[in-house]
């Protein structure tokens, strides 16, 4: 299991792994190995200003190994010192991200938004409570690209102060029905959807253990517990198998067909690459467009997020930012072979 925190992409720009097609990781073009370049060796360097503040490159390398740990966990991957390299390409670019970022929270803690310890005491236990020991909370912690525990209270608290300045923001904006309903009728194919199969599973090596779980599920047993317990799909065991909704043609040909022309709320034995899966389809639509009385809370949402982020855009302008991206460039090696880009493993 891992962990992943993100605050958002407004104003800083940003299913499971076993049954579906692998997707391949952000970067189109994995970079050379790399060796640090000098003097970026001292974690005190400065390496941007966001108003009068210094940020410095241990922080920035705390960010980093943040982000590409929740790039390659939203694969089903756990970080490895080995996939950084990967993304070294990229560091210049994340640094203006993570100015920005600094600078939303900036706007957040002037306009006066705090983080409750209760609640930050109460996020930080659920999360543990998700592991057997300590042990295992710190591994996933690593995994996830927090270096310690205290990084990643400190990542809760800002997510906290961040998430609330930006959805006080949303809740300014207000839009009647007859804007709603614009916006609709302008964007009626981005509310197309195709058809969906909402389902979960379990999945196991051979048909010998699907059996014998629905079995146990013919008895009595919770799906939920048993997925916890026994399925092999590190995307959605810890949700007792919930896959959610899937789009037609989304997974690999034979869960696809399973997913779609078999039996609604039956448990089924599916084959795949990928092993046995105990598949329980909850419900299906057929494809069409989603009715505005549906969608509507959504596009209010959308349209409250577009103000917002104009707003804090408008704000981050006031407020002087200058990065310098060559220390936190770090020079390819070009005696070393280029790595391959990191991927999925299947169960």
């Amino acid at each position: 299991m891992t962990l992943a925190l993100g605050m958002g992409t407004l104003a800083v720009g940003g299913a499971a792994l076993a049954q579906t097609t692998p997707a391949q990781p952000a970067p189109a073009t994995p970079a050379a190995p790399t060796t640090p370049a000098a003097p970026a060796a001292d974690p005190s360097t400065p390496v941007a200003t966001v108003g009068s503040e210094t940020l410095t490159l241990g922080q920035f390398d705390e960010y980093f190994r943040q982000l590409v740990g929740r790039t390659v966990n939203a694969q089903g991957v756990p970080l490895t010192d080995d996939v950084l390299p990967s993304f070294n390409q990229y560091r210049p670019q994340i640094l203006t991200q993570f100015a920005r970022q600094q600078a939303v929270l900036q706007l957040a803690r002037t306009a006066g938004f705090k983080p409750d310890q209760a609640q930050l005491d109460k996020d930080l236990a659920e999360a543990k409570s998700g592991f057997t020991d300590d042990t295992e909370f710190q591994d996933a912690l690593k995994s996830s690209g927090f270096g310690s525990l205290d990084t990643f209270s400190a990542s809760l608290s800002d997510g906290a102060v961040y998430s609330a300045y930006l959805d006080s923001l949303k809740g300014k904006f207000k839009f009647g029905d007859a804007v709603v309903a614009s916006f609709y009728q302008t964007n009626k194919a981005a509310f197309t959807h195709a058809a969906q199969s909402c389902a979960k599973h379990i999945l196991v090596p051979t048909q010998a253990e699907a059996q014998d779980i629905v079995k146990k599920l013919s008895g009595g047993a919770a799906f939920a517990d048993l997925a916890k317990a026994q399925s092999k799909d590190p995307g959605s065991a810890a949700q007792g198998g919930d896959l959610g909704c899937l789009n037609a043609g989304e997974t690999v040909a034979a869960f696809d067909k399973a997913a779609f022309t078999g039996p609604v709320a039956t448990p089924q034995i599916v084959q795949t690459e990928f092993g046995w899966h105990v598949l329980v389809v909850n419900s299906r639509t057929a494809a069409g467009v989603t009715p505005l009385t549906e969608v509507a809370p959504k596009i209010r949402d959308q349209l409250a997020g577009d103000a917002a982020q104009k707003y804090v855009n408008s704000q981050i302008a006031k407020i002087k930012i200058a990065t310098m991206p060559e220390v936190v460039t770090v020079k390819a090696d070009p005696a070393s072979a280029a790595p391959a880009a990191p991927t999925p493993a299947a169960p």
